[in-house]
């Protein structure tokens, strides 16, 4: 129970590894706040695991003070900020439209951004914790199909740093790290696939390279709990190398 007395905010908490870490941290004793823009998956989601579910769309400022009311009203201090809602689409530079980069861009970027300027001052009241971000491998290397996905990621690789340093110099006891998983089994990847015209299974395979929403939560959870407290701004690469050698080498 190395969550115990904690209270934690999972964005995207539905389903994938936002559902994942969820359940992780219930399990260690932590009360759960789950956001999701879909309300019914969120609530059915919730009613699940013993979580408690808000409805947000993590681009809009508005929500993000709905938020902060919420956990106020509920007396809540907040231990755990996880980034996890993001989209995911398919196109390289020729493909992408202005419209397609701006969206996703509002969710992956914006949504951080929007995340970390509300809840901090709260984990701040509560005598520090902890902020994961939810990245990517692909903010690590180089993705032409995904340039829109890729560089959403990075900007979060970004203010991850920019995050860390600013909470050390606080010495508010603020931790800020990134987590970089590669290809994973979700319902995200699979119907990303369906953009990209592949096959729909291929994330159902056990390729050494394709991770369970199971495993990145784990590193979720190493981050979020008092066993990673010197651990301050880092890429937490969860791959199996490929960032290092990628699969098709």
């Amino acid at each position: 129970m190395r969550l115990q007395n904690k209270t934690a905010l999972i964005t995207g908490g539905s389903r994938g590894v936002g559902r994942a870490a969820a359940e992780r941290f219930i399990a260690e004793g932590a009360k759960v706040y789950i956001t999701d823009v879909v309300a019914d998956r969120g609530q059915a989601t919730a009613a699940e695991i013993g979580a408690t579910f808000i409805q947000q769309n993590v681009a809009e400022e508005a929500d993000w003070q709905k938020v902060v009311a919420q956990l106020e009203a509920d007396g809540a201090n907040l231990n755990i900020l996880v980034n996890n809602a993001a989209i995911l689409q398919y196109g390289n530079i020729d493909m992408e439209s202005l419209e397609g980069w701006r969206r996703l861009m509002s969710v992956n970027s914006d949504g951080v951004f929007l995340a970390i300027k509300y809840m901090l001052p709260l984990l701040e009241k509560a005598g520090g914790g902890s902020i994961i971000n939810m990245s990517s491998s692909s903010a690590l290397m180089g993705v032409p199909d995904f340039c829109a996905y890729t560089a959403s990621k990075s900007a979060v690789r970004g203010l991850t740093m920019s995050t860390a340093v600013l909470c050390k110099q606080r010495a508010n006891k603020v931790r800020c790290n990134s987590v970089h998983p590669d290809g994973i089994n979700t319902d995200m990847m699979r119907e990303v696939s369906g953009q990209a015209k592949a096959d729909p299974d291929q994330y159902k395979n056990s390729a050494p390279f394709i991770c369970q929403a199971e495993d990145v939560a784990n590193v979720i959870f190493f981050l979020a709990s008092d066993d990673s407290r010197h651990v301050n701004g880092i890429a937490l690469s969860v791959d199996n190398t490929s960032t290092i050698h990628p699969p098709y080498l």
